[in-house]
């Protein structure tokens, strides 16, 4: 397993940090997902040999968040 931490700008409130946590945590090959609100951030235990960094950025672009890199 790896870990990464991305950025995550937009989020507002509680819903917003439950939102981009569903969205990882439902993604294949990841194992956990810690999203806080402040700092605007997402940590995911991944499995590589599954998932890349692209596909977890796009999740949350596609949930209505941003990624600052």
């Amino acid at each position: 397993m790896s870990e990464i931490t991305l950025s995550v700008t937009g989020m507002t409130c509680g819903g917003c940090v439950n939102s981009v946590t569903r969205v990882l945590a439902a993604l294949p090959g990841v194992q956990n997902a810690v999203v806080t609100l402040t700092p605007g951030q997402a940590q995911v235990t991944y499995d590589p040999a599954r998932i890349d960094r692209a596909a977890m950025v796009q999740a949350v672009v596609d949930a209505g968040f941003g990624i600052s890199d």
